[in-house]
């Protein structure tokens, strides 16, 4: 386990660069979850190092991929053979307390273990409160990995570790998207030009 999180961690750092910070949770019944904080400047001129225009903030969960996700009906799961996964969040930096999204992140990495889920794109997850304070999302989209940050391969058994995109859903948004589906939603944000990065948005335009 511990081999697999030293690898997952540096396939962060070689993606996303050296955490700024990290915080660890430890839920009854699992394995202890942190969450890492990167900050990427931004390609604005004017952006500098720090929080500026352009910035953003990303938050990337380390603990999820410890052990691979089992089916709940499975009665003796496999120690070795599943998949395995981590969550990443992308927000635009300084336009709101996301930091207070370390607690919900650690949540939904934990609920493998604590819930049986066997998380992976197209999924929806309920965090049960907004994201933030202020935040007008209380769930995300889980999106396709390999793309911010590459799948990571692991030595026979044991399944890639894949780095899964959260996409902040608002009420009508994760309503519309049990009807009509992942796709579709995506499809509607990528129409309407919608900046999934904004912690502040409004709902996209739904039929």
């Amino acid at each position: 386990m511990a081999e697999v999180l030293s690898s997952v961690e540096a396939r962060l750092r070689s993606a996303l660069g050296e955490p700024e910070a990290r915080a660890a949770m430890t839920f009854v019944g699992t394995d202890r979850i942190e969450v890492l904080r990167f900050l990427d400047p931004g390609q604005t001129p004017d952006s500098g190092e720090g929080e500026g225009e352009g910035a953003v903030v990303r938050y990337a969960t380390l603990g999820m991929s410890a052990r691979p996700m089992a089916d709940p009906t499975v009665v003796v799961p496999d120690p070795d053979r599943g998949p395995r996964a981590e969550l990443v969040l992308s927000v635009r930096a300084g336009l709101a307390d996301t930091d207070k999204v370390l607690h919900p992140l650690a949540v939904l990495a934990a609920s493998p273990q604590v819930e049986g889920l066997v998380v992976s794109a197209g999924a929806s997850l309920e965090v049960g409160e907004p994201l933030w304070p202020g935040a007008p999302f209380s769930s995300v989209l889980v999106g396709e990995s390999g793309g911010l940050v590459p799948d990571l391969e692991l030595a026979a058994p044991l399944e890639p570790v894949r780095f899964l995109p959260l996409l902040p859903m608002t009420p009508n948004e994760a309503a519309w998207k049990r009807v009509k589906g992942a796709q579709a939603l995506q499809e509607r944000w990528l129409a309407h030009g919608t900046d999934l990065r904004d912690p502040l948005r409004g709902s996209v335009a739904l039929d």
